[in-house]
């Protein structure tokens, strides 16, 4: 029976028979249009024979194909599309599966065309929405097939370009048919993902080589539809936006795989332009789990060479730069903790000269160098992210970074030995380099800039970014600087902070003393005038300067009332160095000149003045044996800082004092001016012993002019003597305890009671464990005292409190009466009458010291 129908054409179906219409003669034809009308009414009137006419055509093309007539297999194609598109019944899961077969079909094909025919096709497909779900359809064999055309190698340039479009297209189809729908095989299982996002980015490697084929710029516009880079680069940047929270991690991987295998990190360029192209994909609140991958694979590559691991850092930084404000996450001290591992562990590479511990004297240099650049780039990175952070956790990322720092300390034990030593001092500045590359980290210093030509649409991305980036990022109240952004000093420089920071000015090395001092200026600058004082001068007016300068506050006040004499005592053991080079002194300088600015009030300038005095005073007696370019530069430190704090209180007697002094000074000693001391070769004198009183700026003379002009003159009398503190105990160079000892000494010389002083006692151990634990007993006994106290006055009755304190007020007055009686005499009555015994006047009257004042009066 099916012989006979196959042999006469009224027998056979009528689907086989309006599908065998449409074919024409002569495929150069084409596809007869009113069959094909007819073709699709019959489907939409029948659509249960849907299927059975994709298989026939599925048949007639599988037939055609392997006789090479391809023009009958356009035709076919073209069919089975236009019945794609007007059928949405519930058959047409049947009717696809003959569909893809006949793609599959095509895509086997070893010709270009039929491959390009097949993957349009499939493309138009997966812009259809179907009505019905599938639950058995498979789209792995696709996946493979189009990920391979986005590898061709074939001989002809422009062929190769085509198949690899096609290819890229054909992914993009995929991804779009599935990565929506439940029901289909999840497209973003690593098997998927290891195939597609590789396949992208082999594609995106070769934008230059599509670029040099553009033959004018006429053309451009047609280039750029066919550059395959362009495509790769729009298809996995809608891959990525339609990624999930949990399928983030999947969609990473293959690309820091790729990179691997590839070694495109020591380069750099390539992977800082994906990483690019993923933080402005992915949704906001994702840019965190992108972060974490990448620290995840930096601690892989511990072991990796200094450059791969510097250029993960590097892209890292870009990464986090891009970041909006806030999203890097919960994870703030778990990022930072781990570029400090990578810092510790570079210097152990650096010391050692190979990754595994053993010493190679051979390769040492050349590791020293590349750790040393990946040192600089973690340190470039950690600023990075501190700059995408809000003002309170840099504050905290500000504290964690300076818990790391070693310190020579009792609860911060140092490593000994010599190898010790060095990987301390590193880990030191390192550290340290850390804290100021955060403390300059500005929200608006940085730009989200790209490294290459990206497309408009990428472009429009990065706007986009950057608009949500100002919009979440708070800009400071004071205005821009280049500083850490924080109106409270109090919050920018806690207690904890500054006591580990000021502990660092007290070690030997003179660039870790730097960097303190560096980090200090960026804390304390909050107007942007740290390079105005970059230089050290006298200039006649200040005014060129154009400083900016505002009312200190409240809360400056209360802070430097808390640590203001720290931040003095810390200043003159730095002015006391030996080591200092200009660069301190320039430091040092700025410091004050801040200070002065930021945080003064009349109380700060006046202990401000008597620092810089008593450092005139260290280059004048000069008990610390001071190189001769030492005790210059601190005469030409003090001239220039007087000559600021002179114009900035403006009185006229203190300015011309300065004025006078600064005039001497260039005429007869201009080695004690900045001008000769702070140059590339410095004029000094061989001779500093006899300096003449002209030459210096004398404390009685500022005091006296200042205290007309409402300063505190009797603390401005007080030369500056710094406090001794437990960490000077603990350092391991000469201590201030020293040098204030040797000041009390110097005093006490020509002091009138110095004959009837016992001889100070042999300080022992004994003696030290004894003072040891009398202060206890002393401690113990002067707690229950108070206790005591407190228990009476809460507990007696208010007669026996008032009778206790009368009898002190009697106690003091009879004793204030006796010290009176001793060392004062009555004035000589204006009648020439002499006084008694015991300060009874005789016809005069009472002396004011021997009057009885009231109790409240007393206390």
């Amino acid at each position: 029976m099916y012989g006979v129908c196959g042999c006469c054409g009224a027998l056979r179906p009528r689907y086989k028979r309006l599908v065998d219409n449409i074919f024409p003669e002569d495929p150069e034809d084409g596809l007869v249009k009113t069959n094909m009308e007819k073709l699709t009414f019959y489907a939409l009137s029948a659509p249960e024979k849907l299927d059975r006419i994709g298989a026939y055509l599925s048949e007639r093309l599988i037939r055609d194909v392997g006789r090479h007539r391809y023009g009958y297999v356009c035709i076919a194609m073209e069919a089975l599309d236009q019945l794609l598109m007007a059928c949405h019944c519930q058959s047409i899961n049947l009717f696809v599966e003959s569909f893809l077969k006949m793609v599959a079909k095509l895509l086997e094909s070893e010709k270009p065309n039929l491959q390009i025919l097949g993957t349009n096709s499939f493309v138009k497909f997966a812009n259809i929405e179907e009505d019905t779900p599938s639950y058995h359809r498979s789209y792995d064999f696709f996946v493979s097939r189009f990920s391979e055309m986005c590898h061709s190698s074939h001989e002809d340039l422009e062929i190769k370009t085509k198949i690899r479009m096609s290819g890229i297209k054909g992914l993009q189809g995929v991804v779009r048919k599935t990565v929506n729908d439940e029901l289909q095989a999840n497209i973003w299982d690593p098997q998927h993902m290891d195939k597609i996002v590789p396949s992208l980015l082999f594609n995106l490697q070769h934008v230059e080589e599509a670029e040099s084929r553009s033959p004018s710029p006429l053309q451009a516009p047609e280039k750029e539809k066919e550059n395959p880079a362009e495509l790769a680069e729009r298809c996995l940047r809608e891959l990525l936006g339609r990624a999930a929270f949990g399928n983030i991690k999947n969609a990473i991987k293959p690309v820091l795989i790729h990179l691997d295998n590839h070694s495109l990190w020591e380069p750099k360029v390539f992977a800082i332009r994906c990483f690019k192209i993923i933080m402005y994909s992915i949704q906001p609140q994702h840019s965190h789990l992108v972060i974490q991958q990448l620290l995840s694979h930096l601690d892989a590559n511990s072991r990796s060479a200094a450059t791969v691991r510097a250029g993960i850092v590097e892209v890292l930084s870009e990464a986090a730069v891009i970041a909006a404000t806030g999203s890097v996450g919960p994870t703030v001290l778990e990022m930072f903790n781990t570029l400090l591992r990578q810092l510790r562990l570079s210097i152990d590479y650096a010391l050692t000269g190979s990754y595994d511990g053993a010493i190679s004297l051979g390769t040492k240099i050349i590791k020293e160098h590349e750790e040393r650049m990946f040192q600089e780039a973690v340190i470039k990175t950690i600023g990075s992210f501190a700059s995408t952070l809000p003002t309170y956790q840099r504050s905290e990322v500000i504290l964690f970074i300076m818990s790391k720092v070693p310190l020579p300390s009792l609860h911060h034990p140092m490593e000994t030995g010599r190898t010790g030593e060095n990987r301390n001092r590193l880990t030191q500045i390192m550290l340290l380099k850390s804290l100021l590359q955060v403390s300059l980290s500005c929200p608006h210093s940085r730009s989200a800039s790209t490294g290459g030509t990206p497309s408009e649409e990428l472009r429009e991305g990065y706007r986009m970014q950057l608009r949500m980036l100002r919009t979440a990022q708070t800009c400071p109240a004071k205005g821009v600087s280049t500083g850490f952004q924080c109106n409270n000093m109090m919050s920018a420089l806690p207690s904890n902070f500054l006591d580990r920071l000021l502990s660092t000015v007290l070690m030997e090395d003179a660039e870790i003393r730097l960097f303190v001092l560096e980090i200090l200026i960026s804390f304390i600058d909050r107007h942007g005038n740290r390079h105005k004082f970059s230089t050290i001068s006298t200039l006649s007016d200040i005014s060129v300067l154009k400083l900016k300068v505002d009312k200190c506050s409240r809360q400056d006040t209360i802070f430097m009332k808390k640590h203001s004499q720290q931040l003095y005592r810390h200043i003159y053991l730095s002015c006391k160095e030996e080591t200092n080079i200009q660069k301190h002194y320039e430091a040092l300088y700025g410091l004050l000149a801040l200070i002065s600015i930021e945080l003064a009030n009349e109380e700060v300038v006046v202990d401000l003045i008597r620092l810089v005095l008593a450092v005139q005073d260290v280059a004048q007696v000069n008990e610390e044996n001071l190189p001769v370019y030492n005790r210059c530069a601190l005469y030409a430190l003090g001239a220039a800082y007087l000559n600021l704090i002179s114009q900035l209180t403006t009185v006229p007697a203190f300015c011309q004092h300065i004025h006078e002094v600064i005039e001497t000074r260039k005429k007869e000693a201009p080695y004690m001016l900045p001008e000769d001391v702070f140059v590339e070769r410095p004029r000094l004198s061989q001779n500093l012993d006899g300096v003449v009183i002209e030459l210096l700026f004398r404390q009685s003379k500022i005091s006296e002019v200042l205290g007309g002009s409402g300063y505190n003159a009797d603390r401005l009398c007080l030369p500056y003597i710094p406090q001794l503190t437990d960490e000077d105990r603990l350092s391991k160079r000469k201590s201030i305890g020293e040098t204030i000892s040797l000041q009390v000494e110097v005093e006490s010389r020509n002091s009138p009671e110095k004959e009837e002083r016992v001889p100070a006692e042999e300080i022992t151990y004994e003696t030290l464990k004894k003072a040891i634990v009398d202060s206890v007993a002393v401690e113990e006994q002067e707690r229950e005292r108070r206790r005591q106290v407190v228990e009476k006055f809460q507990k007696a009755p208010f007669e026996e409190i008032a009778a206790h304190c009368g009898a002190r007020a009697s106690l003091l007055q009879s004793k204030l009466n006796q010290i009176f009686e001793i060392t004062i005499r009555p004035p000589p009555s204006p009648s020439g009458t002499i006084t008694a015994a015991y300060g009874q006047p005789q016809n005069h009257s009472i002396p004011v010291y021997e009057m009885k004042f009231p109790d409240l009066c007393v206390y």
